[in-house]
């Protein structure tokens, strides 16, 4: 129990903080199951579209520090090498 005026604003901000992170984070895992389901299907137009919003999903996400810079840049990089082929 947050005992000053201080402490008390920090928890509505982490709680705040949180939500935000969580959704962001749930944002880019709901965008890159998408983009793995479609790399079996093998259509080029849709694979490309959604690598295109997983990428920018991942950029947003570690611009407001949900996931740190470089974690979004290896996942980025790894889901190109998957779909290199298709």
């Amino acid at each position: 129990m947050p005992n000053t005026k201080s402490a008390q604003r920090r928890v509505r901000n982490s709680e705040r903080r949180r939500l935000i992170n969580h959704s962001a984070i749930s944002r880019v895992k709901s965008l890159e199951n998408k983009y793995r389901a479609l790399l079996g299907k093998g259509d080029t137009g849709a694979i490309q579209t959604a690598y295109r919003d997983v990428t920018s999903a991942l950029d947003k996400a570690a611009k407001t520090g949900a996931i740190p810079k470089a974690r979004a840049d290896r996942k980025k990089s790894r889901l190109a090498l998957a779909g290199a082929g298709k």
